[in-house]
């Protein structure tokens, strides 16, 4: 069987004529016909997330959706919080209207327009915007552009994605399981493991130093639930030095992880540890259920149902 004709077939009507969703769009539930798209931002109050795409298109386009486009709390914001209609860029038809309005050219590689009502960008059309966090980023810069607020978690993840530099910290525990949950609460946070070192319980932080600077983390930490301090380079000993004098011990090895129900002990059990946390999340969630505190602020509609289901 010769493909050319399939292919025609699919160029020409659109996803619809594919046996399964195109890797190029991810999960995202979109719109494929503009003017309803615009239609509904009109009455809905949500900008456009109008998305300019070959499909079926090159690696960079695959990688686009799969890994941008599939983001869990990404599709929900984009679901949410935009109206999402989808562009076929090497399409005829409709599909080549749009990008005569727009004057995208064709057989591009994925860009993506924040748009109002009225077809108007809310910012500046940016090529090469091919990241999780840079897509992130650009939702919130634009939800606050056109007036509307930005739900907690998607501030919350793309603060995550957006951590340019990350930082490993030990600290010594009495017992994991409290030192995870105290540690987690401090901001720049980013994971945490229950792990051992020396033949002591330790907890290992994964933090953004720009956040929040070793010395602080130290400050904050030692006091409240640390007895000691593994550094991991000169920098860490110095400034551990001071703070706690022979407390900062020197770490030659890496810690050995503790066995999974040992990790996040009061998140364990309960219907939040069902739920595809990022590691932020995870961290946050667990310092809140120790605390006998609601997670709810923590997650994103979805995740509060997926919880009110299974109880």
């Amino acid at each position: 069987m010769r493909l050319w004709p399939l292919i025609a077939i699919g160029l020409f009507f659109g996803p619809q004529a594919f046996a399964e969703p195109p890797r190029e769009l991810g999960d995202v539930d979109w719109e494929r016909d503009f003017a309803r798209a615009e239609a509904r931002a009109k009455e809905t109050g949500r900008p456009l997330f109008a998305l300019f795409q070959e499909v079926p298109g090159c690696q960079t386009c695959v990688s686009f959706g799969e890994q941008v486009l599939s983001h869990p709390l990404l599709v929900e914001a984009i679901e949410t919080e935009f109206v999402p209609v989808a562009v076929f860029n090497n399409h005829a038809g409709d599909d080549r209207q749009v990008l005569k309005r727009f004057e995208e050219p064709s057989y591009n590689n994925p860009v993506v327009r924040f748009l109002d009502s009225d077809g108007e960008d809310l910012l500046p059309r940016k090529a090469g915007v091919w990241f999780p966090r840079l897509i992130g980023q650009r939702m919130v810069a634009a939800l606050d552009a056109a007036g509307r607020p930005v739900p907690g978690y998607l501030s919350d993840v793309v603060g995550e994605l957006s951590a340019s530099s990350r930082e490993r910290a030990t600290f010594a525990m009495h017992c994991f399981w409290s030192g995870e949950a105290c540690l987690g609460e401090i901001d720049g946070v980013l994971a945490s493991k229950a792990a051992w070192l020396d033949g002591r319980e330790v907890v290992e932080l994964t933090f953004d130093p720009e956040v929040m600077s070793y010395g602080e983390l130290l400050r904050l930490a030692t006091p409240a639930c640390s007895d000691a301090v593994y550094t991991h380079s000169a920098a860490q000993q110095r400034a551990a030095k001071v703070i706690l004098g022979e407390r900062a011990r020197r770490a030659d090895e890496f810690a050995r992880a503790a066995k999974d129900s040992d990790q996040k002990r009061s998140l364990q059990g309960t219907p939040y540890a069902m739920l595809e946390l990022t590691p932020r999340q995870a961290v946050r969630v667990n310092s809140a259920l120790a605390a006998r505190r609601s997670p709810t602020a923590l997650l994103s509609p979805k995740q509060i149902a997926r919880v009110r289901e299974q109880r």
